[in-house]
């Protein structure tokens, strides 16, 4: 694949755009790691062509690929955008469609120094945002190889199986598919697993399926989640194990959701286990197994990759379940209260101020969350350039403009063009709540990172989202010197 030159007026038509999505994705994930070697993460391995004047090396096209693992260094002596350039810039297109008001904060991502700030202290209801601290949270707690795992364990009596969660909730139908996220652990593997050892055991049946998703306690529904947006399929009642994230099938990401998800998972795995030649009693009923007799087990895909998949997705239902999954590693309970005290923790580890932090999900879901611009660019700099390490796996998750996960449909016209396939931001969106943080390199090769929060605006005002996706686009396209 080819990149694609920024400057070139070819690229700028939203029809050609739509087109040359894929083209432009080389060019985007080089970019990325750029940014990642400012703060000196990957050596310099990538041959690239002489630049021209009025288009930086790291937004041109690359003539050829390399074995290399890397890209040259961004400029370290990049300059550091002038302060009132920024303001007078971002004055001018950060303005809200209507009633209400949108603060925002833009920082340099190696220095901390603030070149932009509306605001960027006070509480706002940040929306989907919200998976950012979540992400952060997970990969320190759990570590970005971590896998979850579940287990098919023996009753009380030989013709009884258990079907134990262990926090994956993105098991699939079928056959383990070990190059997927979704459905990197298959039910259509665990029964044929467990039938072998069933057969082994001498076991003849007809065996009774149980399911054990006592791993996660406390309610399964969040009571700060409207029940509308719960009936609109934006989420469902929370288990420690799940199909497809809690839906009927991994391609409808509508509509109406299985209530008990522990209950539908053991049914999928009963009507495996009999394709896979077993007799089954019908019904499924919870229940405990024997933790000593494993009669098969299947691993999720990592942590890292899930949290990818979160952001790139907002997917609630999996920022909930890691929520849990990281407040039992942080030492707390596994219900949503533990989910929130663990990403408060985490932060707090990180030198996050997390004092004036409303937390009610760790979703974004809520409305009584609060959380400041500031916050939200002190997470993604620890992300892009902090001591942390871990942290940089979720760089990949953040949406590219234009090309994917919940971006993939905007900076499509003239007025944000000059971000397409160069800003990388979490979205947010809930009735009256617009919200975009994230990061960016400067024309001038200066990584920058951002948020911008708009609370209180005019619901289904598109113009909002393009307010706030043009100035992401003027910090790509800025060199901002004065």
């Amino acid at each position: 694949m080819k990149g694609v030159k920024n400057g070139d007026a070819r690229w700028r038509g939203s029809a050609a755009w739509g087109r040359l999505k894929w083209p432009v994705l080389l060019a985007t994930i080089l970019l990325c790691l750029g940014a990642v070697v400012v703060v000196g993460m990957v050596p310099g391995l990538l041959s690239v062509p002489k630049p021209s004047p009025s288009v930086p090396a790291w937004q041109q096209e690359p003539d050829r690929l390399t074995d290399a693992s890397g890209v040259l260094p961004l400029n370290a002596d990049a300059p550091v955008p002038v302060p009132a350039e920024v303001a007078r810039l971002l004055d001018a297109t950060l303005q809200p469609a209507g009633g209400g008001s949108i603060s925002g904060v833009v920082m340099d991502a190696s220095t901390g120094q603030v070149l932009f700030d509306r605001d960027a202290n006070a509480n706002r209801i940040p929306a989907s945002n919200m998976k950012l601290l979540t992400a952060v949270a997970a990969l320190k707690a759990l570590g970005p190889e971590s896998r979850f795992t579940t287990r098919v364990l023996a009753g009380d009596n030989p013709s009884t199986v258990v079907l134990t969660g262990g926090g994956d909730v993105l098991l699939g139908a079928s056959a383990s598919d070990p190059s997927a996220v979704m459905g990197r652990a298959g039910l259509a593997s665990l029964a044929a697993d467990t039938a072998a050892a069933l057969a082994d055991a001498g076991v003849k049946g007809p065996v009774t399926v149980q399911v054990d998703d006592s791993l996660f306690t406390g309610a399964p529904l969040n009571p700060a989640w409207s029940l509308d947006d719960v009936a609109a399929g934006e989420t469902t009642p929370l288990f420690s194990l799940a199909l497809n994230s809690g839906r009927y099938s991994a391609d409808v990401l509508t509509g109406p959701r299985p209530q008990d998800s522990g209950v539908t998972t053991a049914q999928a795995f009963a009507e495996q286990l009999a394709a896979a030649g077993v007799t089954v009693s019908p019904g499924v009923e919870r229940g405990k197994g024997a933790p000593a007799k494993v009669l098969a087990a299947a691993e999720s895909a990592t942590v890292s990759e899930q949290v990818d998949l979160m952001l790139e997705s907002s997917d609630n239902f999996l920022a909930e379940a890691l929520g849990r999954m990281t407040a039992l590693a942080s030492g707390q309970k596994a219900t949503y209260d533990g989910a929130t005290a663990a990403v408060r923790q985490k932060l707090g580890e990180l030198g996050i101020t997390t004092d004036s932090m409303q937390l009610a999900d760790v979703s974004g879901l809520a409305l009584e969350n609060q959380v400041s611009a500031r916050q939200f660019a002190e997470v993604v700099r620890a992300i892009t350039s902090g001591p942390d390490l871990a942290l940089r796996t979720a760089l990949d998750g953040f949406p590219v403009a234009g090309l994917t996960g919940t971006l993939d449909d905007r900076y499509m016209d003239a007025s944000t063009a000059e971000g397409a396939g160069l800003v990388r931001a979490k979205t947010g969106t809930l009735n009256t709540v617009i919200a975009l943080s994230g990061y960016v390199v400067d024309a001038d090769g200066r990584l920058l990172v951002f948020s911008f929060i708009g609370n209180g605006l005019e619901p289904g005002a598109a113009a909002n989202k393009v307010a706030m996706d043009r100035s992401a686009s003027v910090l790509a396209s800025c060199g901002c010197r004065g």
